[in-house]
């Protein structure tokens, strides 16, 4: 359920733009209609509201309010690559910054990893949304808009679930090699 409510703004964005004959503009009022819709249901809900959601949420509004009143698509197409950006750099900060990366923050409960593969980690998520929001600017000059549309929902989204697919099967065989071996504590002597 959670992934439908993260992902219902741009799957409207992209449902939106291609019934409606491709109308960037529309579809850009419908992805910051549906962005507060998805926050005000998660009020509701009395869900957290991450940060990532406040993010993007601003990102969407200041990006998307851009591209409505100077009547400039790119704005909104910048969108991925600017919030993609801005998680780079928000892991890239937790390196430094607090006692745990945001990778470990995000995933402590699920697994145990010694602290440099937690840097790894989060050094790959750092690499990951870098590229992807150089891959977003990418396609937005270098193909169609229609193109640009359908990548934003598919190539972002696929690479993305990839990504986290890849990223929990490191995770689980870091943290299995990492635990103690149970014979090793049987106490025998």
């Amino acid at each position: 359920m959670k992934a439908l409510v993260d992902l219902f703004p741009v799957v409207a964005f992209f449902g939106t733009y291609m019934v409606f004959g491709q109308d960037i503009y529309l579809a850009t009022k419908v992805l910051m209609a549906a962005t507060a819709l998805q926050i005000a249901y998660l009020l509701v809900r009395r869900q957290t509201l991450t940060f990532m959601h406040k993010a993007v949420a601003v990102i969407a509004f200041g990006l998307g309010g851009l591209a409505l009143v100077l009547h400039n698509p790119l704005f909104i197409k910048w969108k991925p690559t600017v919030a993609n950006w801005l998680i780079a750099g928000v892991f890239l900060g937790s390196q430094y910054y607090g006692e745990k990366t945001m990778v470990e923050r995000m995933f402590d409960q699920v697994a145990q990893l010694d602290a440099r593969n937690w840097r790894k980690l989060n050094w790959a998520w750092v690499i990951f949304s870098v590229f992807l929001g150089a891959l977003n600017l990418y396609v937005v000059y270098s193909f169609s808009e229609v193109v640009w549309v359908k990548f934003k929902l598919f190539g972002l989204i696929g690479l993305s679930f990839a990504f986290a697919v890849a990223q929990m099967i490191w995770i689980f065989s870091k943290s299995q090699r990492e635990q103690p071996d149970p014979a090793d504590s049987s106490g025998a002597q």
